[in-house]
């Protein structure tokens, strides 16, 4: 199934939570969930709000932004692209 976002919403692919610091193994309970991911989607804009980020910008999101989507047993997030704080560059 292909999932194209529609206005100015755009979908990520989540950044793997830390499942080791250092010596330690952190169990699934307390992981914390990333706020990095990977556009894979992105909806055309509005006249108001056009579309900035592109397919495959690394971003930065807040703690709670989105909606959990699954799809071949991948978990995304759709948001707006209001809930994107930044871009990460290399």
């Amino acid at each position: 199934m292909t999932i194209k976002p529609l206005a100015d919403r755009v979908l990520v692919l989540p950044a793997p939570a830390e499942q080791k610091v250092g010596d330690i193994i952190i169990p699934d309970t307390v992981k914390e969930k990333p706020q990095r991911g990977k556009v894979v989607a992105v909806g055309e804009g509005t006249k108001d709000d056009p579309m900035v980020l592109k397919e495959g910008d690394e971003v930065l999101y807040g703690k709670y932004a989105g909606t959990e989507i699954e799809n071949n047993s991948e978990k995304y997030l759709m948001m707006r692209q209001s809930d994107v704080l930044a871009v990460v560059k290399d």
